[in-house]
């Protein structure tokens, strides 16, 4: 199974982005599980200091920007 982490403190771009990642999940039909991580330090923990921030499998794939449901859903094919 795939984790996919939300990287943000739950602003209306982590909020998209978090859509996005659940959207792309089911583009890809791959089982993953979709995590929102709110706490600053665990999100700074993982090097992202602009939000929002994507994280999938412990790779950190995206920073500060909300990728397309069809970006994410490549990254996702690509794992």
């Amino acid at each position: 199974m795939v984790k996919i982490e939300v990287l943000g403190p739950g602003c209306a771009n982590c909020q998209r982005l978090e859509a996005n990642a659940r959207q792309a999940v089911a583009m890809a039909g791959v089982e993953a599980e979709v995590v929102h991580v709110l706490d600053y330090r665990d999100i700074m923990a993982r090097g992202v200091m602009s939000t929002p921030g994507l994280v999938i499998d412990d790779r950190v794939v995206s920073v500060g920007r909300v990728p397309s449901a069809a970006d994410i859903a490549g990254w996702l094919k690509a794992t």
